[in-house]
């Protein structure tokens, strides 16, 4: 088939041509083109005539796919990668997470978001919910306006907790009017391709008080609402002993539940909190890498989604997984239930829905993203063929999922601007960015004695 776009607008025009297309409507795939318009997709299809002018992108043997989504990292945590080893989560947070935090100052900050948000493009991945730290937040949002990535965040928020270094501990109303004032600054900035989530942090961080102005404060301004939820086994324990609840139990009886909630982890769960997410919709972020590796248990996915809970998968943050892969997540999730469901428990297709349309979905996204489809806004992932481990070429999911990395990402489009190209960062100087993060990081790690 071929389509031929005869009248377009002044707006810049891509055509990404001659790739392996996979439009993640369905489960199929064709030789094509994708032509963006603007910031939205144009066409999809077999051929398109783009009109003259028109800039290229060459995804010859290559895949072309939407944009990969994660539902929940922390790009500030990045200068603290490789120095938390060897604690499992309430013990990593206490004696590393929550001193590095508190130590950060601006620059920091910034040289920290800039090194996460850089390393999630150059990995694919166009749409992030992310949870900042306690201070500093305008400079995240300030990233990620210049860096091109589309964002959702917030400042963590955290007025009490065991451990709480006090450079973190906040006063709660100044909490809530600081997370407001963000809120109007950078809800809908940069075309709509910023939006922000109020993000208190725990129920182990956080009064309830501020849970609950928190869910007031989200559901009168239209913010998302994002925290951690029964991640680990001795969290879950205490906020039992603390409420007399279940984790999610509690939270949704503080009205931190449904298509505006995304709660990370849902690891430990009973039988009623998992009919309750799924009944009201609360989007679920699988992060399997940083389970494992804070050993904090498996999410039950294939028991998650049979049950029809709205789910997508994140990295977490660099020190607790040490990369911001979404390959990484894709590899894990097509690969770890299969221990206690059987070979194929989550099979490749769905691992790649997870990493991109359902992901959407769970970020109030689905209907802008997370599909090549006209209309949809321009996020696009290309995936070259040429690495050892996609030969031989055969269904895209499977090579994606159990073959691909990051090494594999040629071009990454967000809301129709090419922000890397030939594996090359085209947003920001990716040779400054790392070596200020490299400075930053080593300074901090010294201020605060880790060797």
């Amino acid at each position: 088939m071929e389509l031929t776009i005869r009248k377009m607008s002044d707006e810049r025009a891509l055509l990404i041509r001659g790739g392996t297309v996979v439009p993640m409507t369905g489960r199929g795939w064709f030789t094509g083109d994708v032509l963006v318009a603007g910031n939205r997709i144009a066409a999809v299809a077999e051929t398109v005539q783009a009109p003259a002018g028109c800039a290229t992108l060459d995804a010859a043997d290559a895949l072309v796919l939407p944009g990969f989504v994660q539902t929940h990292v922390h790009v500030v945590q990045s200068l603290a990668r490789h120095r938390a080893e060897e604690r499992p989560l309430l013990r990593w947070l206490r004696e590393r997470i929550w001193p590095y935090e508190a130590a950060l100052v601006a620059d920091e900050v910034d040289a920290a978001a800039r090194l996460g948000i850089g390393e999630l493009l150059c990995g694919g991945t166009t749409s992030v919910l992310d949870m900042g730290t306690t201070h500093g937040q305008d400079v995240v949002f300030e990233a990620a306006e210049a860096m091109g990535l589309r964002f959702t965040s917030g400042k963590a928020m955290m007025d009490l907790g065991d451990g709480v270094p006090p450079g973190l501990t906040e006063d709660t109303d100044a909490s809530l009017a600081e997370s407001e004032r963000l809120g109007r600054r950078w809800h809908g900035a940069a075309g709509g391709r910023l939006r922000y989530a109020l993000a208190p942090r725990f129920v182990l961080s956080c009064s309830e008080r501020l849970m609950r102005e928190t869910v007031g404060l989200a559901r009168r301004h239209g913010y998302m609402l994002h925290t951690h939820a029964s991640e680990n086994p001795d969290e879950t324990r205490y906020v039992r002993e603390l409420t007399g609840r279940g984790n999610v139990a509690y939270l949704a009886d503080l009205g931190m539940a449904g298509t505006d909630t995304v709660l990370a982890h849902c690891v430990h769960l009973d039988d009623d909190e998992v009919a309750g997410l799924a009944r009201l919709g609360t989007g679920i972020a699988h992060c399997p890498g940083s389970n494992l590796k804070l050993a904090s248990g498996i999410a039950d996915v294939p028991r998650l989604l049979a049950a029809g809970c709205r789910i997508g998968l994140g990295a977490d943050g660099p020190p607790c997984n040490n990369r911001l892969s979404i390959f990484h997540e894709m590899a894990l999730a097509g690969t770890l239930h299969n221990l206690r469901h059987g070979a194929g428990a989550v099979d490749a297709w769905t691992v790649l829905e997870l990493a991109t349309w359902r992901g959407a979905q769970t970020l109030g996204l689905g209907s802008q993203v997370g599909r090549l489809l006209p209309g949809h806004l321009a996020d696009i992932v290309v995936l070259g063929l040429d690495a050892w481990s996609a030969e031989p070429v055969a269904e895209p999911a499977d090579v994606i999922v159990f073959g691909m990395g990051v090494e594999n990402v040629r071009h990454v489009v967000v809301d129709g601007r090419v922000v890397v190209e030939g594996g090359r960062l085209l947003s920001e100087d990716a040779a400054r960015v790392r070596g200020r993060a490299r400075a930053a990081g080593t300074a901090i790690a010294a201020r605060l004695g880790w060797s």
